[in-house]
């Protein structure tokens, strides 16, 4: 059947950034295709006014803001509102990124992403795409079908009201869970376009640093099959060799319409240089 070349899946790909970013980002962004969507991370520490700035500063630049909305950090329905209005009149934001968040207890209102979406505040503030997360390894503190029922039931909600939506999923290392991954949703009749989360270069220590705070699966055979070295950096060599085993593996029949999704662990303008080689030479 139809296979997916390595610069094809490369050629559209997204990319991840924080609200300290910006500088970088201005940075690297000759590098980065204009029109890229650039999505805009909500993490503790950070205040709102960073993130809107962040948004501003994508839109400003060509790019499509898209700013992550951590469902148990909001701590009212007002907080809510009140970002979303910056977010629209600062950077005519359409699309978000809904999580549920890391503190065990909401601070507010908000249980996870599904209460978000069932509120109805997303479609009265003219919001006319979401991304919702994926997990082809699944998720330290939630079973397996859980994570599968919380997909459809986000899927049933978001085409009830009308919002178009799209899967964006956490980094890996390991091409075959991923297309496993795929592969179930599919077949569970979720045909929404998906982002494959995959990491940018950087430190195997900074790598395996973050995969263990994500539940990424890490194992040395993981590691040693894409040719990378405990010892030394990841460089693009298990890079290359990682999107390389998903485009050889993916099958449009089967895993659908598919991208990438670049974290930036090694910085913007190294993972941007990567990506505009790659893009060009079918090498990074």
């Amino acid at each position: 059947m139809d296979h997916i070349s390595p610069r094809s899946l490369t050629q559209f790909f997204s990319l991840e950034m924080t609200a300290r970013d910006v500088g970088a980002l201005r940075e690297a962004a000759p590098l980065i295709p204009q029109g890229t969507r650039l999505s805009i991370t909500f993490l503790p520490g950070e205040e709102m006014p960073a993130r809107v700035a962040a948004a501003a500063a994508a839109r400003e630049l060509g790019f499509i803001p898209v700013p992550h909305i951590s469902a148990r950090r909001i701590a009212s329905k007002t907080d809510l509102e009140t970002y979303l209005d910056a977010l629209i009149d600062q950077a005519q934001v359409e699309d978000v990124f809904l999580i549920a968040g890391d503190p065990p207890e909401p601070l507010g209102p908000y249980e996870d992403s599904l209460g978000i979406i069932r509120s109805g505040v997303l479609s009265r503030y003219g919001i006319s795409h979401v991304g919702i997360a994926g997990h082809p390894e699944g998720h330290g503190q939630v079973g397996p079908q859980m994570l599968r029922q919380a997909m459809l039931d986000k899927k049933s909600e978001l085409e009830a009201q009308g919002i178009g939506y799209a899967i964006m999923t956490q980094f890996g290392f390991d091409a075959d869970p991923v297309l496993e991954w795929l592969a179930q949703i599919r077949s569970d009749g979720i045909r929404a376009p998906v982002r494959l989360g995959v990491p940018g270069p950087a430190s195997i220590k900074r790598l395996l640093s973050f995969a263990a705070r994500c539940g990424v699966g890490t194992s040395t055979s993981v590691l040693k099959k894409y040719g990378i070295s405990i010892t030394k950096l990841l460089g693009t060599a298990g890079l290359d060799r990682f999107v390389n085993g998903l485009a050889e593996g993916l099958r449009l029949d089967i895993h659908g319409e598919v991208a990438l999704h670049l974290y930036p662990f090694g910085g913007l303008r190294a993972t941007a240089e990567w990506a505009d080689s790659f893009v060009r030479t079918g090498r990074g």
